[in-house]
């Protein structure tokens, strides 16, 4: 998948229970890197911990500066466990929403950030 600033993925919609980016359409939960989109079977901010971002953090954790995780319909904050495991392997944290996570996410791309997001889906 192409899309963005130098292949880049850029959120283009969300809503009605996935995601489009880049021009495809993808049903449920994902995880955005900054060259791929990766399904997620996470349903509920409460379900969200190490093991569930385990293919996020396993891919790209090296390269990443900046982690920002949707939510939902509205903000909710991760376990203080999730976010000093983060920390420990030197990445930030932002948690917010998904309208919001989603505009975030498309600004670090067109700035050419090292950004990846964990987004759940909503209707």
């Amino acid at each position: 998948m192409q899309g963005g600033p130098k292949g880049r993925l850029l959120i283009e919609g969300y809503g009605g229970g996935g995601f489009e980016v880049a021009g495809a359409r993808h049903g449920g939960s994902i995880l955005i890197l900054p060259d791929r989109v990766l399904p997620w079977p996470i349903t509920a901010a409460a379900e969200i911990d190490q093991a569930a971002l385990r293919p996020l953090l396993d891919a790209a954790a090296a390269k990443l500066e900046l982690l920002l995780i949707g939510s939902g319909a509205r903000s909710v904050a991760p376990p203080a466990e999730l976010r000093q495991a983060l920390r420990d392997r030197g990445l930030g944290l932002d948690v917010m929403a998904i309208p919001a996570a989603c505009r975030t996410f498309n600004i670090l791309m067109m700035e050419h950030r090292a950004a990846a997001a964990a987004l759940i889906a909503i209707s």
